[in-house]
């Protein structure tokens, strides 16, 4: 099966989208604000900018404790989730800014994280946003042999006890990123001709990448070398600044797609999904913790991922108005709204069905 060969339905007799769509518009049109960001997403952007670098700055020119040095390489973690979540993200879904060329400067600062823009809007933008939660188009659900998210992942003894090990591998994230993924995905992506947009001149992709790469490496190895850090020193530092990062990303999208109130559907020996793409993405996102300022402010509005997905090209610092909109709309319709109150408690719905996954399936 090909990503050529999947359709999802034309049919929506409700015409839900079509009228959510018109509600959405008329809130930007009465409110009379744009769609993309406002002062709120730039000031953000200085606070998780500040957060990312002002830690490694004091590393580097003061003579600080080791317990120092560690607390503070977790808070550039933090900062690194950040920096992704809130500016990279929406820069790269074009929602930033009105302006192109700020939305691809902002959106370049997946490099300073270890990724790839090109690699990030195929995985991101095409495969996921468009084939949310359907296995074997779906990346962002496929984590090898070691995890099974899906029950249509072939189960695997090890994974009775993914349970207990999940949480640990989510850390490895991006530091995947820093290491390996982004050379794989470039040559599937470039053999397969994907592409978010027009598609690059693989030679010109192949150098971005290994060019990134290398700055990425003078800046976070290199660099500390030169002022007389040991290896281990850096060694250590670089796995807790991406093991930090990769846990907060990791947790923030599987409490949104895999979670018991979410679906996993595969389309018919045809290629054909039972349902239209914005009816699709109800049944297989789910959004958690919508009262809580902090997880807001801090995931960029992922916890919104209902709103995110069907309006992506929005900036997530309109997702809480839009919330109320998509809420009584899917409502009206008889759809789901998939939502849990509390972060805490979409924690523990990912953990029981990490556990109801890693069963064998003719016992579950």
């Amino acid at each position: 099966m090909t990503l050529k060969s999947i359709r999802f339905s034309t049919i929506d007799k409700t015409k839900f989208f079509r009228i959510l769509n018109k509600k959405v518009n008329l809130y930007f049109k009465e409110n009379k604000i744009k769609k993309t960001g406002n002062w709120k997403l730039y000031l953000k952007t200085v606070v998780m900018f500040t957060l990312f670098i002002t830690p490694i700055i004091l590393i580097y020119t003061l003579n600080l404790p080791t317990w120092v040095q560690i607390l503070f390489m977790i808070l550039v973690g933090v900062g690194m989730a950040g920096v992704g979540m809130n500016v990279m993200h929406d820069a790269n879904h074009g929602s930033f800014s009105s302006k192109s060329w700020v939305n691809k400067l902002f959106g370049s600062s997946i490099y300073i994280l270890a990724g790839n823009d090109y690699n990030w809007k195929v995985q991101h933008n095409v495969l996921h946003h468009t084939y949310t939660n359907i296995q074997g188009y779906d990346e962002d659900i496929d984590a090898g042999r070691i995890i099974r998210f899906s029950k249509h992942t072939k189960w695997l003894k090890i994974h009775k006890y993914q349970k207990h090990y999940a949480f640990l591998l989510y850390g490895l994230l991006t530091v995947n990123w820093a290491i390996t993924t982004d050379f794989k995905q470039s040559y599937n992506y470039l053999k397969r001709k994907l592409a978010y947009g027009k598609f690059p001149n693989p030679a010109t992709q192949w150098t971005k990448l290994v060019i990134g790469k290398v700055l990425y490496y003078v800046l976070w190895i290199v660099l500390p070398l030169f002022l007389g850090f040991s290896w281990l020193q850096i060694l250590i530092g670089f796995i807790i600044m991406h093991y930090t990062a990769g846990i907060i990303l990791s947790v923030v999208f599987q409490l949104a797609h895999v979670m018991p109130n979410t679906e996993m559907p595969l389309p018919d020996e045809s290629g054909n999904i039972k349902n239209t793409w914005a009816i699709h993405q109800l049944f297989t996102t789910s959004n958690f913790a919508p009262k809580n300022w902090f997880v807001r402010f801090f995931t960029g509005g992922l916890n919104y991922q209902v709103e995110h997905h069907l309006f992506s090209q929005i900036s997530h610092v309109h997702y809480k108005k839009l919330s109320k909109i998509v809420k009584e709309t899917a409502l009206e319709f008889k759809l789901p709204y998939n939502e849990y109150k509390t972060m805490w408690k979409a924690v523990k719905e990912h953990y029981k069905q990490l556990s109801l996954l890693g069963k064998k399936p003719a016992l579950v």
